[in-house]
């Protein structure tokens, strides 16, 4: 829009000039207010109206518009000419390369039939010079079309390498990241696991006790680093977060007697705001099954009109009184889900049963 904002400014100052110090016709004056206006209330309608700078009809309204300007200077040599030329912009870049190549050709060919309604005649084809001249502004018009086509597509081109490369970039990362949890910090976490284990049957009392409770929150913590490893292996890309927590609940069905059901109705979501929906929904699916001691899990993926939301219900024991000692899990849930503008609920159900972890995704995830 910026280039077309520019360019056309310019190209109708130009054409202004020309018909002030240049008489072209009898009604220059109306010429001059015409293409004022025209410039005005293009520009107006495409920076108001954005939807417009991506649609055809608009672009051919458009470009038929600076035609009958080249049509009523009555010459193919218009001073409205480099005006005409703005009109390819927005096709060129808003099309794909072949596309916006046969765009340029019918408008090449529209302004030659203008031309013949104006002076090209006999005489000009028989002059090298002005046949010449003719060819040269006729064939413009794809060349300028060509030209910015073929620069849209090494930009996209451009960006989708940028993209590919952030996305190896962060895959790497991650890799390392969960080579580094499963090979240092989950093998220390196994080897405290084993000297407390050695403990326990030769102490009593309160010291077993607390033997016992410092080993269950090891291996809570082991299941932690297995699930952060999962999730930091599996890549989100192309596949929706139905799917994914599909896959997970299939997981988490081999080591749970709880019955999991996933029912998805959300359909696709921008890519930023499905990461973290996958993750909350995760860990929310992976509480229930490992602290809740539900028979039943229910996850529900909807949109309802504008919103979208993730529903994660159980029939277990509802939630503790007090947080576990060492969990971050609904601190990261909370802090996931203002990240992406989202709004997460953690209820316990009806007589202090079960649970339900509802989050409301933004307006936009809705709308995509």
């Amino acid at each position: 829009m910026s280039l077309l904002l520019m360019t056309r400014l310019l190209a109708a100052a130009v054409a202004v000039a020309l018909l002030v110090v240049h008489r072209v016709t009898a009604f220059d004056t109306t010429l001059i207010v015409a293409v004022s206006v025209f410039t005005a209330a293009s520009l107006a309608a495409f920076s108001w109206i954005p939807r417009l700078q991506s649609a055809p009809l608009a672009w051919l309204v458009d470009g038929l518009a600076v035609l009958a300007l080249v049509a009523a200077s009555e010459d193919w040599r218009s001073p409205f000419y480099v005006l005409m030329l703005t009109a390819l912009i927005l096709p060129s870049t808003g099309l794909a390369f072949r596309r916006a190549l046969a765009w340029g050709v019918m408008f090449m060919l529209a302004y030659l039939g203008v031309a013949l309604y104006t002076e090209l005649d006999a005489n000009t084809l028989r002059s090298t010079i002005r046949l010449e001249t003719i060819a040269t502004h006729v064939m413009v018009p794809f060349v300028v079309v060509l030209a910015l086509a073929y620069a849209a597509e090494v930009l996209e081109r451009l960006r989708d390498e940028r993209l590919r490369s952030e996305r190896l970039a962060i895959e790497s990362e991650r890799q390392r990241i969960a080579w580094e949890l499963h090979d240092s910090a989950k093998q220390r976490v196994h080897a405290a696991h084993l000297v407390l284990s050695a403990l326990h049957g030769q102490v009593a009392g309160a010291q077993a006790g607390l033997v016992d409770h410092a080993l269950a929150e090891l291996r809570a913590a082991g299941a932690d680093m297995d699930t952060s490893v999962a999730e930091l292996r599996e890549p989100l890309e192309g596949r929706s977060v139905g799917r994914l927590l599909e896959e997970r609940a299939g997981q988490l069905a081999s080591v749970s007697d709880a019955e999991i059901v996933v029912r998805d109705a959300i359909g696709e979501l921008p890519t930023s705001i499905a990461a973290h929906a996958y993750r909350i929904g995760a860990e929310a699916l992976t509480n229930a099954v490992r602290h809740s001691e539900a028979k039943h899990i229910d996850v529900v993926l909807e949109r309802n009109g504008t919103t979208a939301s993730i529903k994660v219900r159980d029939d277990g024991c509802g939630l503790p009184a007090i947080r576990r000692p060492g969990s971050n899990g609904l601190r990261s849930m909370r802090a996931r889900a203002e990240t992406i503008g989202a709004t997460l609920s953690i209820s316990s159900g009806d007589g202090g049963r079960g649970t339900l972890v509802h989050l409301t995704l933004p307006t936009e995830a809705g709308n995509a």
